[in-house]
């Protein structure tokens, strides 16, 4: 029987990736006292290849930044779900997320691109996803892709 997140997935027809593994010298998540650190994720599409490389503000409008910034989010949750060991039911909260837009020095619209992985959240977690959060701009991002997201959650 699926959970209530899995439902609402579901309902919203989102399907979550399969969680990526670490890409160097580091693990995807970290589960401590009651929290779940995810590491930076980055646009991995289901087809599992990387999507949005280059520039938000140059090659990516700010709405394809947002898409951009909803696969990190997919990948988030999909990292989530691996430590909740399948039941997103277990997330108490989504606590903060943390957004890294990759852009020109003059482009200052980053909060508007990480809205792409706020929303998401707000719209699979309702209240549960409501969190912090910061967004900025770098000059460069691995891969060049044009957002990366990190995330805390609390889970139960």
């Amino acid at each position: 029987m699926p959970g209530v997140v899995d439902a609402r997935l579901k309902d919203l027809g989102i399907e979550l990736p399969k969680p990526a593994p670490a890409a160097a010298n580091y693990v995807p998540f970290v589960v401590s006292r009651g929290h779940v650190f995810v590491a930076g994720q980055v646009p991995f599409g289901p087809d599992g290849n990387l999507h949005y490389q280059g520039k938000v503000g140059a090659e990516f409008s700010v709405d394809e930044g947002q898409e951009a910034a909803q696969l990190c989010a997919l990948n988030i949750l999909a990292q989530v779900k691996a430590a909740c060991d399948g039941d997103l039911d277990r997330v108490v909260r989504c606590i903060k997320l943390g957004g890294f837009v990759n852009c020109p020095p003059d482009f200052d619209q980053h909060p508007a691109v990480i809205n792409g992985a706020s929303d998401l959240m707000v719209a699979v977690l309702g209240d549960k996803g409501r969190h912090s959060r910061f967004a900025v701009g770098v000059a460069n991002l691995p891969f060049n892709v044009a957002v990366e997201i990190d995330a805390v959650f609390e889970i139960a």
